[in-house]
């Protein structure tokens, strides 16, 4: 069924993105990931091969595919082994500018971003006291003449050492002075070469996963108004237009991970003999493999709707949602199936099965955590009382 996607459009793009990822092993991340970098020739790679500018329209330089394309590209990168979080933050950031952003702003800054001379690869939404409390956020944006004057603080913010631009979300009119929370907040394109430190200070924050990830102090920093994307006060629902995007997308990569354990745990089942078998004859090793592979296979299939709706102008922020809560809990089930199939093996960094465990543990928390969703759909879907 795949929603009607041209599958053989779909597999070209696979065969592209394994090629290029071919030059890329699991011995390049593994690298990369033992020294806390950025795979700088990757993302530069993949850049100089056009997927990067996917969803980007042709007139601006791209090539004009939906999300569904854009979603096998991240799902093939996880599922060659690589970390597709390092870059898949200019997929979904770029939705934002495409949709909301001016004429003036897409012909500035799309056949840039399409051509690699610049990089969005950030987004400023979250704060150390509010999470996913979006609306109850500090920062502020204050217009003096020809300029917003931002003061604040975010948090949890990756790759702002390796992009050029990011998108940044702030209060524009204070919560008590607007008639509903979602109001009065905007957001506006920051020129990162610029404004660190002149207002901004990035702090990094060491953690788990090798995301490259910050903090954020604005201080009087200077924004010009030509910066702002869209309507003053309307940024809460440009930011929800491309979270439903972001969610989408994470849903692949999580499949794309997904994948990745069940053929890495599969091909070690066969192999690995003790006491005179392959492990994988014992269905107490083959049975988790099996399920795994089932939860995998029918995430699949809301990430396949999710793209579909978004692609064809459809609501589909709760199937967006969901997409990403099946493909996150598939990926965190195969992660384990696949390391305790490994035994020892699977904690000594160089079968990969450990940095992959920690990554594809990340999206039970982020971008929206598995509570978060359950909420929304017991709430929007299933109209039960709000339970926060």
């Amino acid at each position: 069924m795949m929603f009607q996607y041209d599958q053989d459009s779909l597999e070209a793009i696979r065969d592209g993105v394994r090629s290029l990822c071919a030059n890329f092993d699991e011995s390049y991340w593994r690298e990369v990931d033992e020294r806390k970098g950025f795979p700088e020739d990757f993302v530069d790679a993949m850049t100089e091969a056009g997927w990067l500018a996917a969803m980007i329209p042709e007139e601006y330089g791209g090539s004009g595919l939906g999300l569904a394309e854009a979603s096998v590209i991240l799902e093939e990168v996880n599922r060659c082994g690589g970390n597709s979080g390092t870059i898949h933050g200019q997929m979904y950031n770029m939705f934002t500018l495409m949709r909301h952003g001016s004429e003036a702003q897409r012909q500035e800054y799309l056949p840039k971003l399409a051509s690699g001379e610049l990089r969005l690869q950030s987004m400023a939404v979250t704060e150390p006291t509010t999470g996913t409390d979006t609306t109850k956020i500090k920062t502020t944006a204050v217009r003096q003449g020809n300029k917003y004057v931002v003061n604040g603080q975010k948090v949890w913010i990756s790759r702002v050492q390796h992009s050029d631009l990011m998108i940044l979300l702030a209060r524009t009119t204070p919560l008590d002075e607007v008639k509903k929370k979602s109001l009065g907040m905007s957001i506006f394109i920051v020129d990162l070469r610029e404004a660190i430190g002149n207002g901004l200070t990035v702090q990094p924050i060491a953690n788990m996963v090798n995301h490259e990830t910050n903090e954020l102090f604005f201080d009087n920093l200077e924004i010009p108004v030509e910066n702002l994307i869209g309507e003053e006060g309307m940024g809460f629902r440009y930011i929800l237009d491309g979270l439903n995007a972001e969610r989408a997308l994470i849903a692949a990569e999580c499949i794309g991970d997904g994948r990745w354990f069940i053929a890495k745990a599969s091909n070690y089942a066969r192999e690995r003999v003790v006491f005179g078998r392959p492990i994988g004859q014992n269905q107490g090793v083959q049975f988790p493999i099996a399920q795994a592979h089932i939860d995998v296979e029918a995430a699949d299939l809301m990430r396949w709707r999710a793209c579909y709706e978004y692609d064809n102008g459809q609501n589909a922020g709760a199937s967006a949602n969901m997409a990403k809560y099946l493909s996150a809990e598939a990926s965190w089930k195969a992660a384990n199936a696949c390391l305790q199939t490994h035994g020892g093996f699977g904690f000594a960094a160089e079968y990969d099965v450990e940095r992959k465990f920690r990554e594809t543990r990340l999206y039970q928390v982020a971008p929206i955590s598995t509570n978060l969703i359950l909420s929304f759909v017991a709430e929007h879907l299933l109209e039960l009382p709000r339970s926060f």
